[in-house]
């Protein structure tokens, strides 16, 4: 198991930042969306004491998003990369 399908099997948050149309159109199961241009106005909505994965589209802005928490003091963000990785 690589350390995404283990964040996954644990429980892990999976948050995904595309667009809601895109989020509507298809998401893993179990995963929520913030869209990355509400992500610092809806900060308080995650903890940033859990692991958590990331996803988006193609892997790029869940790699700002991931940049972003940790910089913000979270303790543990994996960029899942696009989100059909998390199904």
């Amino acid at each position: 198991m690589d350390e995404i399908d283990d964040l996954k099997a644990a429980g892990a948050p999976m948050l995904d930042v595309r667009t809601p149309a895109e989020f509507e159109q298809g998401h893993a199961p179990g995963s929520f969306n913030i869209p990355l241009d509400q992500l610092q106005a809806r900060l308080g909505e995650l903890d940033p004491a859990r692991p958590l994965l990331v996803c988006c589209a193609s892997g790029a802005r869940s790699g700002m998003v991931q940049q972003f928490l940790m910089r913000s003091g979270f303790a543990r963000v994996v960029n899942a990369g696009p989100w059909q990785r998390l199904l």
